[in-house]
């Protein structure tokens, strides 16, 4: 998936086949969804996003329909599955639900007339700033029609209400990233990838030049340009820096 592009950073687009092959191991991308749609705004993970910490509930009856929102994180299309068939009841008259990764998003209305269930749950998605999530809302007929208009404010008011209050947690994106080093700097090194809590770091002694190793890695985004700095600080020599 994308990440967020921070000026001042270069970029080497001479990179042999080896290199190009351990940074991209990094990176754990996942495969596109297959989307009804493409969601305006960027993906999530282009830097942060905010999501929510756990599975919560909203219910509320309206003209005699009880309507049950859920909403619960998600990582993937794989993960809105699993949590669907968690809590949608096949008792209920319909299980309508949305969810969003990214730019990538999916909504059904589950029966309901098209357009007036898994829009309007989306809508509310949207509107609450979280990104990878799903809200699935479960409906018990009561005998009265909400008609269209009144079906879009049911369905749209609960998944917000149920959104309104979630616990919030802040998740920041990793960058994959790479250096070509000298054997005796990769003290120096380590010490600023620890310094800066980098992760998988890697080393590929048959990529780098002759008395050189390539160390891959990744940090938070908004941490990468200043341990680049620290390392060229403390190294004191022209290192190449990459980014997948």
């Amino acid at each position: 998936m994308p990440v967020a592009i921070t000026p001042g950073y270069r970029y080497c687009h001479k990179l042999n086949h080896r290199l190009s092959a351990s940074i991209s191991a990094l990176s754990t991308a996942k495969k596109p969804m297959v989307t009804t749609a493409s969601s305006s705004g960027t993906t999530s993970n282009a830097g942060a996003f905010t999501t929510i910490k756990e599975t919560v509930t909203f219910e509320k009856e309206i003209k005699k329909s009880k309507f049950i929102a859920v909403a619960g994180p998600i990582s993937n299309e794989q993960s809105a599955h699993s949590f669907l068939n968690q809590v949608k009841d096949p008792r209920a008259t319909h299980n309508c639900w949305a969810y969003k990764v990214g730019d990538q998003y999916r909504s059904n209305d589950d029966g309901e007339p098209s357009g007036t269930a898994g829009k309007p749950i989306h809508s509310a998605i949207v509107s609450s700033g979280f990104d990878r999530i799903m809200v699935v809302v479960i409906r018990y007929f009561g005998g009265i029609k909400l008609g269209t208009g009144g079906l879009v404010r049911a369905y749209g008011g609960v998944a917000s209400e149920c959104l309104r209050n979630a616990p919030t947690c802040l998740v920041k994106s990793k960058v994959p990233m790479g250096v070509e080093v000298p054997f005796d700097l990769l003290g120096v090194l380590y010490h600023q990838l620890q310094s800066f809590e980098a992760e998988d770091i890697k080393q590929d002694y048959d990529t780098g030049k002759d008395g050189t190793t390539m160390v891959s890695f990744k940090v938070e985004f908004d941490r990468a340009e200043k341990l680049e700095e620290a390392i060229k600080a403390n190294c004191s020599r022209e290192l190449e820096f990459y980014k997948h």
